[in-house]
């Protein structure tokens, strides 16, 4: 099988300080302020109005998970049930009986006494194509085009079947602005594999919203993890292993991307994990295994110069503490911790024993499904792309009518809204008035005294308003450059770049300035030269001298004097 996680997500490229280079916005006009809130007032509607239950299927047990916030905003375990099916296959799959675990489903989520209909699944790394790939910076419009007419697919992922036999997902991660470069998340699966998978949950009486897949449901609940408990550190960098009898790879989580390396085992190893009796065959095994795990490790900290000190354990084995043993003795200096996706989250007390196992960590997946959000609005716009992931061939329908589902309820609760606030408004302004209209009466005669008095007042200012409004149209005929000193000087101190520092300007007051200062290299002078360059208002900028202060200290920078001169335009 060809390795799904092959040269999954790519180093940024790094400035001349070594930071990663910032990923560029799409150009947009900025939106309207009555706009931007409508759209996340009904953004936020949505996304707390449309519930969702994960659902994992694997072949020998199907998991549900509902979580929901409290008032202090912490997550709560809603509903959380296991279910067992009878005489499965472990070396089988779920779509080679999709009728039977539908069926399965369907009971699973009547024991469970589940009510929402929107289900979020992940599918198998296995059924899934994923690469990051680079193309030339294009709007969100010229990318849309090229996609519409397949010519983007055809050019930069080679397929070996046709692409329309793909359920296809794309985000862009990160646009290049210097390289002229943007690279593109790229998710596929076969439509008859998402197909099989929706008719399950359909036949279960779910309605698939979201179809993830599996190594990024895991990710979705560590970000959980690291927001919810983790430290600064672990948010930032964090390994994972699924060490199991389904998948196996390392995901390394740096700056919030995934860096993925699949671990390979064979067929006979995996009957190794089935039964271990033979302790020669599972020392075998954890040599191979761990020397790929530490082939990973190794290759990430070369790469990124960061230093990987623990790895959290995601497994479905029964005596994977056995394994983890074995795995920490192989790499004395890494840590091996099975991840508990409920650590941080609130458990009621009715469903304390339905999670009360040693080993939670099998959990993660249903428990990052549970996490997602159905996104109708684009709420969570600038999340990261692998948390937005939905391969659902439909998913751009069903958005449009929970679209126009969130519009008429809206639509329909601010009609009633707006009336009973017109209702309130004017019953309460009619008291007011009358109230305040009687409190007036009363002092009726004095009143009138004080409107005459103000009047009299109103009429000398009127007359004062009248001399300054002519003398102000005399001083416009007063000819004086003074404005355009103010515009020249502002665009000069807007080229000013940050490491120049300015020792005096000189005017002399029609068409040249003269600028003295000093800068840290010859390139910050350039750069100020060529920015006076690009003001409206300066013709020509150019250096008269440059020189190399007397007098400073060895250990100080080199400060290079310059002088430059401006000839302004219309001089």
């Amino acid at each position: 099988m060809k390795n799904p996680f092959a040269n999954l997500f790519k180093k940024k490229p790094k400035g001349d300080e070594g930071k990663p280079v910032p990923q560029v916005q799409d150009t947009k006009k900025k939106e309207g302020f009555f706009s931007k809130f409508f759209k996340n007032r009904l953004g936020k509607s949505a996304v707390q109005g449309e519930e969702i239950v994960g659902v994992e299927l694997t072949p020998t047990e199907i998991r549900l998970a509902q979580l929901s916030t409290d008032k202090s905003n912490k997550w709560v375990l809603e509903k959380f049930f296991t279910h067992k099916i009878q005489d499965s296959d472990s070396n089988s799959s779920v779509l080679d009986d999709p009728d039977k675990y539908g069926e399965q489903l369907q009971i699973a989520l009547q024991k469970s006494k589940i009510q929402t209909s929107n289900a979020a699944i992940a599918i198998p790394v296995t059924s899934a194509i994923i690469r990051v790939v680079t193309a030339p910076l294009m709007s969100d419009e010229e990318l849309n085009k090229a996609i519409d007419t397949d010519s983007l697919w055809e050019n930069l992922v080679q397929l070996t079947d046709n692409l329309n036999d793909y359920s296809v997902f794309h985000q862009v991660i990160n646009r290049d602005s210097t390289a002229n470069t943007m690279d593109i998340l790229f998710v596929a699966s076969k439509l008859s594999d998402i197909n099989s998978y929706t008719s399950i949950i359909k036949k279960g009486g779910l309605n698939a919203v979201i179809i993830d897949v599996k190594c990024f449901a895991l990710k979705s609940a560590v970000d959980q993890i690291n927001q919810l408990g983790g430290s600064i550190e672990e948010s930032n960098l964090t390994a994972v292993l699924e060490f199991g009898l389904d998948e196996n790879y390392v995901m390394i989580l740096y700056e919030n991307n995934p860096i993925i390396t699949d671990i390979f085992i064979r067929g006979q190893d995996r009957n190794t994990l089935l039964n271990s009796d033979n302790q020669e065959d599972m020392d075998a095994l954890v040599r191979r295994y761990v020397t790929q795990v530490k082939q990973a490790i190794q290759d990430f900290e070369t790469k990124y110069e960061k230093r990987i000190r623990n790895l959290k354990v995601v497994s479905n084995l029964i005596n994977v503490d056995t394994y983890l043993e074995t795995f920490r003795k192989s790499l004395a200096n890494t840590g091996f911790d099975l991840l508990d996706p409920i650590k941080e989250i609130k458990v009621p007390a009715q469903l304390e024993e339905s999670v009360n196992y040693q080993n939670r960590s099998y959990f993660s997946t249903v428990i990052g499904l549970a996490f997602r959000k159905l996104d109708v609005f684009g709420y969570y716009k600038f999340v990261t792309a692998v948390k937005n992931i939905n391969l659902l061939p439909n998913r751009d329908s069903m958005m449009a009518q929970k679209k126009a589902k969130v519009f008429s309820n809206f639509a329909f609760k601010g009609v009633i809204g707006v009336v009973s606030l017109i209702y309130v408004l004017l019953f309460g302004l009619s008291f007011w008035q009358i109230k305040e209209l009687n409190g007036k009466l009363v002092d009726y005669d004095e009143i009138v005294q004080t409107h005459e008095l103000r009047t009299l007042e109103k009429n000398k200012l009127e007359k004062d308003v009248g001399k300054i409004l002519k003398s102000l149209k005399i001083s416009k005929s007063i000819k004086s450059n003074k404005t355009a000193s103010f515009r020249v000087l502002a665009q000069i101190a807007s080229a000013v770049p940050k490491r120049v520092r300015f020792e005096s300007v000189e005017y002399n007051g029609s068409s040249q300035i003269v600028i003295k200062g000093s800068a840290f290299s010859d390139q910050d002078i350039l750069k100020l030269i060529s920015n006076l360059n690009n003001k409206k208002l300066i013709k020509q900028a150019s250096l008269a001298t440059m020189t190399l202060p007397d007098g400073q200290s060895q250990n100080a920078p080199t400060m290079k004097g310059f002088v430059v001169a401006c000839i302004l335009e219309n001089a």
